[in-house]
């Protein structure tokens, strides 16, 4: 299987250690509440911080791959989600100095996703792109649910500042595989010197002329509530859950975290599968039937709140697989 041949399977475990810090503010989010007396609001902003970082960095990064090897930007990217995560672990004392780790750490994955994902492009020889792009946004689920269980495990074994410490040693494995196992390559239209032209890296009349199409920015809107709707869930989960024991009484039969981790390894199949069904019945068919499914879901796990912890595990599980299933 073309798969496992190649650079995809280091690319694979690269993303996987690059995500092992994108769960910890999720996990350690209720500790810092009490610690730091944040409201629900401040909460949810330095959870947002982590995806402004990230979307200050993205069209930068990604123009960025154009001229360059994206390798190079990766191992940078790395850098920064180290910094990020070690400045959680031992600098950050309330929501200022938080909410600016957080976008640090942003700024690595918006470094590191895109950029992996052109490192696997620009040196695929053969084979279906399609499935290697499914099984690297697949492996997305792997580094997440990974980072919300080993997370939970050092958080319930120390504190919430043994977390991010021992978290950045996941970007730090990404930045090593990429340096020992991919090799560097090069592109003839790429230029000896780099050139910053804001132009290209927010084109706005290019944005204009795609949007202008209605196909395309239909499928771009969708994946912006895509996105808005996944990130969401995994930022609130975990509190989610816990809230949900208060109300009940009645425990998880996982603690919260590795309840949160183990449902979100329910993705990984369900991106893989969903890329080919896609392709069988008709990418916008799907995803549009896969959208209405997740929506149900979603608003039926939050009304579950209180009740039965089967039915909202139950309701959890399918959502994480319909939140995936159009990935």
């Amino acid at each position: 299987m073309s798969i496992l041949k190649g650079n995809t399977p280091w690319m694979l475990l690269a993303q996987v250690g690059a995500l092992l810090g994108f769960a910890a503010y999720a996990v350690t989010l209720t500790t810092l509440q009490r610690e730091w007396g944040l409201s629900n609001f401040e909460s949810g902003l330095i959870a947002s911080a982590f995806f402004v970082g990230y979307i200050a960095v993205v069209p930068f990064a990604t123009a960025l791959t154009d001229q360059m090897d994206a390798r190079r930007i990766y191992m940078i990217g790395s850098l920064f989600a180290i910094t990020g995560q070690l400045g959680m672990g031992f600098v950050a004392s309330g929501f200022i100095s938080a909410c600016a780790c957080m976008m640090v750490s942003g700024a690595g994955l918006a470094a590191t996703y895109m950029p992996g994902l052109k490192i696997l492009s620009d040196r695929l020889i053969q084979g279906e792109i399609t499935r290697h792009i499914s099984f690297y946004t697949a492996f997305f689920g792997v580094g997440t649910g990974l980072s919300y269980v080993i997370s939970g495990w050092v958080l319930s074994m120390g504190d919430w500042h043994s977390v991010y410490r021992w978290v950045a040693l996941g970007p730090t494995t990404s930045l090593l595989i990429v340096l020992a196992f991919i090799r560097p390559t090069r592109h003839s239209h790429w230029q000896e010197k780099i050139t910053i032209d804001w132009r290209n890296i927010f084109p706005i009349r290019k944005w204009q002329q795609v949007l202008q199409n209605r196909n395309a920015s239909g499928y771009i809107l969708g994946y912006t509530v895509h996105s808005l709707e996944l990130f969401a869930s995994r930022s609130w989960l975990v509190a989610f859950f816990i809230l949900s024991t208060q109300l009940s009484g009645e425990q998880f039969i996982l603690a919260a975290t590795t309840l949160a981790g183990v449902i979100n390894f329910f993705g990984v199949p369900a991106s893989i599968l969903g890329n080919e069904l896609a392709l069988k019945v008709g990418r916008q068919k799907w995803v549009c039937i896969v959208m209405i499914t997740s929506a149900i879901f979603g608003v039926a796990l939050a009304y579950s709140m209180g009740h039965a912890s089967w039915l909202i595990l139950m309701l959890a599980i399918g959502h994480a697989i319909f939140i995936m299933a159009d990935s």
